[in-house]
């Protein structure tokens, strides 16, 4: 049986090249730019799909994102846990970008207190941008178990990236979080997005003025071309202040 993946940005070569039975992409929250999604935002968006006035909490369904409804209608009313047992091995594939990285975090969080569904899962880290290229259907990035490292590695840096405040975040970075790889890169570039002691500006914004002080005309593309600047937490549709 090929396995379901859950992913934080939909690519339908995962079907198209026959790489899973299912994709789910979980795109709702934004965990990276604007206010955090209440405690209650997050348990109904996983959970049994619960009754209307929930829903007007701003929290949509995680089947309401699911692609192909109509194959997995019976199971789509109950929680995310719950979908997953139906499948031998569930896989997570997340790649280097902040957000994904956020997303895996939260799902760790979630599926830890779960434990058969928790023994499915295998964790592949990824990137993404290789969707286009032409043997991508012959791509098999290394599946790992997810183990009691992964997942404590994963609750201690959801709850820490949720306090009020960051003295929790900087203190993650002297833990050891080696069984999730991409995550401390991943807390280092949001800390240095935090507003300057001396200047009031995070590193994109200083980035920013950096180029355009040494002459860099093309302003518009320092906006959409992450590459160019060389920060990776904010897109072009992402303000920065």
């Amino acid at each position: 049986m090929k396995p379901l993946v859950l992913t934080g940005r939909w690519t339908p070569e995962f079907i198209e090249h026959d790489l899973a039975d299912l994709v789910l992409d979980l795109a709702l929250f934004d965990f990276v730019w604007g206010p955090q999604p209440s405690s209650d935002q997050l348990a109904d968006h996983l959970g049994p799909r619960t009754d209307h006035d929930k829903r007007e909490r701003g929290a949509s369904h995680w089947s309401d994102w699911e692609p192909h409804r109509r194959k997995h209608r019976k199971h789509r009313n109950g929680s995310l846990a719950e979908f997953c047992q139906q499948y031998e091995t569930v896989e997570l594939w997340f790649d280097v970008r902040p957000d994904a990285q956020l997303k895996l975090i939260w799902l760790l969080d979630y599926f830890h207190s779960y434990p058969e569904t928790a023994g499915k899962l295998k964790l592949r880290l990824v990137d993404l941008e290789m969707s286009a290229l032409e043997n991508f259907g012959r791509w098999r990035p290394p599946a790992v178990d997810v183990t009691e490292r992964e997942f404590e590695a994963a609750s201690a840096a959801c709850q820490a990236y949720r306090a009020p405040t960051p003295e929790a975040c900087f203190d993650l970075l002297s833990k050891d979080l080696s069984a999730l790889p991409l995550l401390k890169p991943v807390l280092i570039d949001l800390l240095e997005e935090l507003p300057s002691v001396s200047t009031g500006l995070g590193a994109t914004e200083m980035r920013m003025l950096e180029l355009i002080g040494r002459g860099y005309s093309r302003t518009n593309a320092l906006f959409h071309l992450y590459q160019l600047r060389q920060t990776r937490i904010f897109g072009e549709w992402q303000p920065t202040c």
